[in-house]
C-alpha cells in the first residue's frame, strides 16, 4: 500500500534526475571555489548555470544580406547623419510637420 509519505518521496524524485557530465578539470575546481563563495552547492550553481543560458534565445549565425538601395543623388547638402535631431527637422522641412 502508498502511504502519503511515498507518494511525496515520488513526486520529489520525478523533479530532479541523478545524471553523469564529463567536465575538465580546472573548470570543476572553479565552480567548486565558486559554489563555496556563493554559499551554495555544486549541483545548484550548475542548475542556476543551465537556467540562465536556455532562457536565452540561441544566437543565430550571422548571414549575409543587402541592404536595399535606391537611385538618386547620394547624400544631400547640409545633412549630418549623425544628428538625428537636424535629420528629423530636415525630414519636416521637406514634408511638412507631422
Amino acid at each position: 500500500m502508498l502511504t502519503y509519505l511515498h507518494i511525496v518521496n515520488m513526486l520529489m524524485r520525478m523533479k530532479t534526475l541523478r545524471t553523469t557530465v564529463r567536465v575538465d578539470a580546472a573548470l570543476l575546481r572553479e565552480a567548486k571555489v565558486a559554489a563555496a563563495a556563493r554559499n551554495t552547492t555544486l549541483t545548484q550553481l550548475i542548475a542556476d548555470g543551465l537556467r540562465a543560458v536556455l532562457s536565452k534565445p540561441a544566437a543565430r549565425e550571422a548571414t549575409d544580406f543587402e541592404l536595399p538601395t535606391f537611385r538618386g543623388n547620394g547624400l544631400q547638402p547640409g545633412v549630418d547623419l549623425d544628428d538625428s535631431a537636424g535629420l528629423l527637422e530636415k525630414m519636416e522641412d521637406e514634408r511638412g510637420p507631422r
